[in-house]
C-alpha cells in the first residue's frame, strides 16, 4: 500500500541543540495506580503520565490538547533507553505536560490500540516497532508517530507538533482524516462470493517462492537480524512431510539445529531469547517472552516426534525447566517475559548483563578441562561477542564433537552437565533481569499447548500436571459463566476484556488438551468459547473476525488481524479451530466459515506465503488427506498415547473408554471388551485396526 506523505515526519525530525540533563524525578503520576509491571516502571517520571482510559480521553478533548500515546513494554530494551534519555528528563517533560495529556500503554496488555497506532506508524513511516510514539488530536486521530528518539530529536518534534498544532490545526486536522482512512481501509478483507477451491499446485508454488529467502547454511530466512518464526516452521515441517519434499525437511532440521547450537538459545539455564543479532543466531536481543518458548517447545516436540533427535529432547526439556523456574506462579499460571537488562557489577543496567561471560571468568569456573569447554562453546572469535564478552554458542553435535576429541559420548554428556550446574552457580552471583510478572490469557494458552506437545512427545506426567493446573485456573479464574473472558491477571485480580487472539488461543489450547486426556469437558468448552466469540467478534458481511468484541471500547478504527507472525493471527487460529470443531460436531456452520475465512485471503496468502503460515496450514487440510481418528474401548487412553508419539499432523484424535460420550464422532464405534482405532475421513472409515502402527499405516497411504 501506497505511504501516507511523509511531510510531518521529515519535519518534526529536525535536530535542535541539546538541552540540559536533570537526573531528578519528579512526585508519582497516576501510573502508580496501575498494575502493568510496565506502566509502573514510568510511575516515577517527571512525565505526567496517565493510563489509557475514558477518563483520560475526555480530558483531551475538554482541554483541546493533542495526546501523546507511548507504547511499549517491560523487557524493552529500547523503551528503557527512551524513558532514560527524555521521561525521565525534567526540561522534555515540562514541555510534554504543558503541551499534551501523556499516554502510557502496555502494548501486550492493551494489543488492541496496539494494532491501531503501530499501523499508523507503519503508514507514515514504512516501518514500526517499540518504544511506539504517537501524537494524535484530542479525538485519538494520529498526526505524527515513530519509534525511539533521541532525547533531541523527541524535544524538537514535540516543539514543532505543538506549534503547528497551535497555528494551522486545519493542516494537522485533514492529515489526520486521511491518515484515518488510510488505516480503516489497511486490513479490509473483503468476502469473495466465487466458488472456493484450494489445490495442491497452489500450495508448492507458494512454498517455491518461498525457498528463495531461505538461509541455506544457518536456517532461518536471509537477514542480518534473525527472529525464530516457529508457526512459520510448524508449517514447512508438515509441509516437508506430506508433500515429500527432502530439501524442506533439511532446512526446518538446518534451522531447528542451528537455533538450539545459538547464543539465542541460553546453553546454560535454557529458553530462547527474543531475536538474534546476527545470521548465526548468536547474539541475542537477550529478552524472554513466553510465548516464544511457547511455541519453540511445541515446534521441537513435534520435530522429536517426527525425528527422535536427542538434541531436540534437551531443548524441550531444558526450556520447560526454565519456564518452570522463571516464569511460573505457584498457582500455575505463567508469567510474560525476562527484561534484557540486567545490573552488571558497576550496578548499572546493562543489556545482556546475566548472560555473557568474559574469557577469564569462564577459566576460572572451568578448571579442569577448559580447553575442551572452550572448543565446545566457542571461546573464541566465532563465539565473541564485544570486549571480551563471550555468548555461549555451539558449532557442532555431540556425537562428532566426541568423535573428534576421541571421547566416549557418556563422559562428554556428563562432562557437558557438569559445565552447566558450574555456570548456573556462577549466574545465581548475578543480578538477575526483572520479571513482568503479568499474566496475560492468550501467552497461557500457548503454554498449554507447549506443555501438551511436549507431553505427547515425551510422556513425562509433569508436563500433563502443567497444563491441566493452568488450564483450570483459567477457567476459574478469567472465564466468566457468561462466557466472556478476562485478558489480564495480576495482583489476584482479572483486568480488561478479552480480545480475539485470546479466545482463539485458548480454543486450540482446549481442543489440544482433549485430544491429550480424552475428558470430553476441554471439547465442550472450546466449542462455548468459539459459539462466544462467534456471537461478539464475527463480521458477518466478510465472515471475519474482529479483533475486538461488539462490547468493546470504540477506537478509531476496529482492527482485523489476518497475517501470521511471530505468533499466528487470531483469524487464522479460529479458522483452524472451526474447521476441527466442524468435524468433531457434524457442525456445518463451523465447516463452512472455516472454508469462506480461508477462501477470503487466498490471494494474500499465496502472494506473500511467509505471512500466512498458518493460513497454508489450513489449506493443506483440503489440499492433501485430512483424517479423523476415533479410538473406542478400555484400551483408548493407552492406544491414544502410542499413537501420539508420532508426527502425524493431518489428524484430530477423538476417543473414549466407554459409550457414554454426546461427540458424534464416536458415536456406534463402542463394542464391549475390544477397542478399534477407526481412521475415518469425512466421517467414512476405512476397516477398524486394533494396532496403532497398523492405523498409522492407513494414514500414511
Amino acid at each position: 500500500m501506497r505511504l501516507i506523505t511523509k511531510t510531518l515526519f521529515y519535519l518534526c525530525l529536525t535536530l535542535c541543540l541539546s538541552c540540559n540533563k536533570n537526573g531528578e524525578t519528579a512526585s508519582q503520576n497516576e501510573l502508580a495506580n496501575e498494575t502493568s509491571p510496565y506502566l509502573l516502571q514510568h510511575a516515577n517520571n517527571p512525565v505526567n503520565w496517565k493510563a489509557w482510559n475514558d477518563k483520560t480521553l475526555q480530558l483531551a478533548k475538554d482541554q483541546n490538547k493533542l495526546i501523546i500515546i507511548s507504547i511499549g513494554y517491560s523487557a524493552c530494551h529500547w523503551c528503557h533507553v527512551m524513558e532514560k534519555e527524555s521521561f525521565e528528563n525534567d526540561s522534555i517533560a515540562k514541555i510534554m505536560n504543558e503541551n499534551f495529556i501523556n499516554i502510557k500503554v502496555d502494548r501486550e496488555e492493551r494489543p488492541d490500540i496496539d494494532n491501531v497506532y503501530l499501523n499508523a506508524v507503519q503508514l507514515m513511516t514504512g516501518s514500526g516497532g517499540w518504544p511506539l510514539n504517537c501524537i494524535a488530536l484530542p479525538d485519538g486521530r494520529p498526526i505524527f508517530g515513530g519509534t525511539y528518539f533521541t532525547k533531541e530529536q523527541w524535544e524538537q518534534i514535540l516543539l514543532n507538533i505543538s506549534a503547528l498544532y497551535n497555528e494551522t490545526p486545519e493542516k494537522a486536522i485533514a492529515f489526520a482524516t486521511k491518515l484515518t482512512e488510510g488505516l480503516q481501509q489497511s486490513e479490509l478483507i473483503t468476502l469473495k462470493e466465487d466458488k472456493a477451491e484450494f489445490k495442491g499446485i497452489e500450495i508448492e508454488n507458494a512454498v517455491l517462492k518461498w525457498k528463495q529467502n531461505f538461509d541455506t547454511i544457518y536456517g532461518g530466512e536471509q537477514s542480518d537480524i534473525k527472529f525464530p518464526m516457529p508457526n512459520s516452521l510448524d508449517f514447512l515441517m508438515r509441509y516437508g512431510y506430506q508433500f515429500n519434499d527432502l530439501n524442506i525437511n533439511n532446512h526446518v532440521e538446518t534451522t531447528l539445529t542451528k537455533m538450539a547450537f545459538g547464543g539465542i538459545y541460553d546453553q546454560i539455564n535454557g529458553g530462547f531469547s527474543r531475536y538474534a543479532t546476527d545470521k548465526k543466531w548468536h547474539i541475542p536481543h537477550f529478552e524472554k517472552m513466553l510465548y516464544d518458548n511457547a511455541q519453540l517447545v511445541s515446534l521441537y516436540a513435534k520435530a522429536y516426534q517426527k525425528d527422535k533427535k536427542e538434541l531436540y529432547k534437551t531443548v524441550i526439556e531444558e526450556t520447560l525447566n526454565f519456564v518452570n523456574q522463571e516464569l511460573t506462579d505457584q498457582n500455575g499460571t505463567f508469567f510474560s517475559s525476562l527484561d534484557a537488562d540486567s545490573k552488571n557489577k558497576k550496578n548499572e543496567l546493562e543489556e545482556g548483563a546475566y548472560y555473557y561471560f568474559t574469557k577469564q571468568e569462564l577459566q576460572n569456573l572451568i578448571t579442569d578441562d577448559y580447553a575442551l569447554f572452550e572448543e565446545y562453546y566457542n571461546i573464541s572469535d566465532f563465539g565473541l561477542w564485544e570486549k571480551d564478552r563471550y555468548v555461549l554458542i555451539r558449532s557442532s553435535t555431540d556425537a562428532a564433537f566426541a568423535q573428534k576429541h576421541k571421547i566416549n559420548a557418556d563422559v562428554l554428556s556428563s562432562t557437558i552437565k557438569n559445565w552447566k550446574k558450574i555456570l548456573k552457580k556462577a549466574r545465581k552471583e548475578k543480578a538477575k533481569p526483572n520479571l513482568d510478572g503479568k499474566v496475560l490469557t492468550s501467552w497461557n494458552a500457548l503454554m498449554i499447548k507447549g506443555y501438551l506437545d511436549a507431553y505427547k512427545a515425551l510422556k513425562n506426567k509433569d508436563y500433563l500436571k502443567a497444563a491441566l493446573k493452568n488450564a483450570n485456573f483459567i477457567l476459574k479464574n478469567q472465564l466468566h459463566k457468561d462466557g466472556n473472558l478476562f485478558r489480564n491477571y495480576k495482583n489476584e485480580k482479572s483486568t480488561i476484556e478479552a480480545y480475539s487472539e485470546d479466545y482463539a488461543t485458548l480454543i486450540d489450547a482446549f481442543i489440544n488438551l482433549y485430544e491429550v486426556t480424552l475428558d470430553e469437558k476441554w471439547l465442550q468448552e472450546s466449542r462455548n468459547l468459539m459459539n462466544f466469540t462467534i456471537e461478539h467478534y464475527f463480521n458477518k458481511e466478510n465472515n471475519m473476525f474482529y479483533f475486538t468484541s461488539n462490547k468493546s471500547q470504540k477506537l478509531i478504527t476496529r482492527k482485523v488481524k489476518v497475517d501470521d507472525n511471530v505468533i499466528a493471527s487470531p483469524n487464522s487460529i479460529l479458522a483452524n479451530c472451526l474447521f476441527k470443531l466442524g468435524l468433531y460436531y457434524y457442525d456445518t456452520n463451523y465447516t463452512k466459515i472455516a472454508k469462506q475465512m480461508l477462501h477470503n485471503m487466498l490471494g494474500h496468502i499465496l502472494e506473500t506465503p511467509s505471512g500466512y503460515s498458518n493460513w497454508l496450514n489450513l489449506m493443506t487440510n483440503y489440499t492433501r488427506p485430512f483424517y479423523e481418528v476415533a479410538i473406542v474401548g478400555e484400551k483408548a487412553t493407552l492406544l491414544k498415547n502410542e499413537l501420539q508419539e508420532h508426527y502425524i499432523p493431518n489428524t484430530i484424535i477423538v476417543g473414549s473408554t466407554n459409550e457414554n460420550n454426546t461427540i458424534p464422532l464416536l458415536k456406534d464405534k463402542f463394542i464391549t471388551d475390544e477397542t478399534f482405532i477407526y481412521v475415518c475421513n469425512l466421517g467414512t472409515c476405512k476397516l477398524p485396526q486394533k494396532e496403532t502402527i497398523k492405523a498409522i499405516e492407513l494414514i500414511n497411504k
